[in-house]
């Protein structure tokens, strides 16, 4: 493979820094390739504290100006001296035949330029570049913080800085990460507009070349077969377009006062499954009718269970409850709760509610250094920990890690533990909110 013969250094863009946060427990990415480039430098890193120390230093203000620029990001860092030390982070750039196996990935749909243009990284570009072997997003040990210090830790407090500000930096604006992997935005939009041309031009003149080449076709008649009228390359009429979106699901038949009722079949729960479809049609139906609905993957098969718990968080009535909860044979109680769990976060918050797990040893370690360097007075509360569960000693206040790297809050009453709202990717944001109530 053949690499560009140097880095564009007119790409090359300036941020400014990034005005102090110290005391905030927002994350440094809430975008999901923003998380990734943090998931990077954190399962690289050989010392939790640093980065601890790193993640201070770029909420207290330390990072100054961010140069981004083919392969490297660079920003002076200021530390206990007086002079700031220069900090970056290397990441290697892709060879020209994986950019241009990258922009016809790109060019091929143009949600996908709209997305990046909207301030989006379509997860289906992402998942697709990495199985074609072009590494769009920073796995671990892809980057390479190096600084003026004469700190050898890998990384230093100020190169961790730096790349807990780069993440934001990425939350706003994907073509950053594009840039850091060796283009810049001007040249991208240059080139995928030149290909976009390219492609239509082409498919104009294989199109002109088929119709005049074709030849003329019979229409069909009643009771052909098929097989003949496909041979003829007949050209098919257009797919019609989708339809619209009602302004709301229907409600469907009534069913319990008309119809009669047969043997076996409940008219009410039949009833009840028919709003239900219905409910869950239209809301699929705007999801594909979304710009974006060719970069999301589809829903995960659900369980029963799973199923049964989403209904009755979607119809929360006595007697769906009593229902359901007598045919899943479980007690109202656990039913409450796991509906109670569902409506804050689906499937994955139902997993943390019913099945405790054993995260690695070093990500537990990350999040409590995390939380004693993101709390105000530097002494978060004493946690008893049992798996994957953070106790509050002293209060019937609990934090869950989920599968999905979130942290979830629980509260004790009359003896069991019920979700007590919304997850958060920092445990100090969680369990600061679950103290307050």
């Amino acid at each position: 493979m053949t690499r560009r013969s140097r880095p564009d250094k007119s790409a090359a863009r300036t941020f400014e820094a990034l005005p102090p946060t110290k005391g905030s427990r927002a994350p440094f990415a809430e975008s999901w390739w923003g998380r990734e480039w943090l998931r990077s430098l954190e399962e690289s890193s050989l010392d939790s504290g640093r980065l601890s120390r790193g993640r201070t230093y770029a909420r207290g203000g330390a990072v100054g100006p961010v140069t981004v620029a083919p392969g490297s990001a660079a920003a002076p860092v200021q530390g206990s001296r007086r002079t700031p030390y220069r900090s970056t982070v290397q990441v290697e750039q892709l060879t020209d035949r994986q950019w241009d196996q990258l922009l016809d990935m790109i060019a091929e749909r143009a949600a996908n330029i709209a997305a990046l243009l909207d301030g989006e990284m379509p997860t289906g570009l992402a998942d697709d570049a990495a199985a074609a072997g072009v590494p769009l997003l920073p796995g671990p040990r892809d980057l390479d913080p190096e600084c003026s210090c004469p700190d050898w830790g890998y990384p230093c407090k100020h190169a961790a800085a730096l790349c807990y500000q780069v993440a934001r930096l990425l939350d706003r604006d994907p073509f950053v990460l594009l840039l850091l992997r060796g283009r810049g935005e001007r040249e991208l939009m240059d080139e995928l507009g030149r290909r976009n041309t390219a492609r239509a031009s082409a498919e104009a003149a294989a199109s002109a070349a088929t119709a005049g080449a074709a030849p003329a076709a019979l229409p069909a008649r009643p009771g052909d077969p098929a097989g003949p009228a496909f041979a003829s390359r007949t050209a098919l009429p257009p797919l019609p377009g989708p339809p619209p979106l009602p302004d709301r699901p229907g409600r469907g038949p009534s069913l319990v006062d008309s119809a009669v009722p047969e043997p076996g079949v409940d008219p009410a729960a039949l009833e009840l499954l028919a709003v239900d479809t219905a409910t869950r049609a239209h809301h699929f139906l705007a999801g594909a009718l979304g710009a974006r609905h060719a970069d999301t993957a589809p829903p995960a098969p659900l369980t029963e269970w799973q199923d049964a718990v989403r209904l009755a968080a979607a119809h929360p009535t006595t007697d769906v409850f009593a229902r359901i909860a007598s045919n899943c044979g479980r007690t109202p109680s656990e039913l409450a709760a796991a509906t109670r769990a569902w409506r804050y976060g689906g499937a994955a918050s139902l997993d943390v509610l019913e099945s405790p797990w054993n995260p690695p040893a070093s990500r537990l370690e990350r999040a409590r250094e995390a939380l004693r360097a993101d709390w105000a007075d530097g002494r978060p509360p004493r946690l008893r920990s049992w798996r994957n569960r953070w106790t509050v000693e002293g209060r019937d206040s609990q934090l869950r890690l989920g599968r999905d790297g979130l942290w979830y809050p629980y509260t004790k009453d009359r003896g069991t533990w019920w979700p007590a709202g919304p997850p958060d990717a920092d445990p100090a944001v969680v369990l600061t909110a679950l103290l307050a109530t």
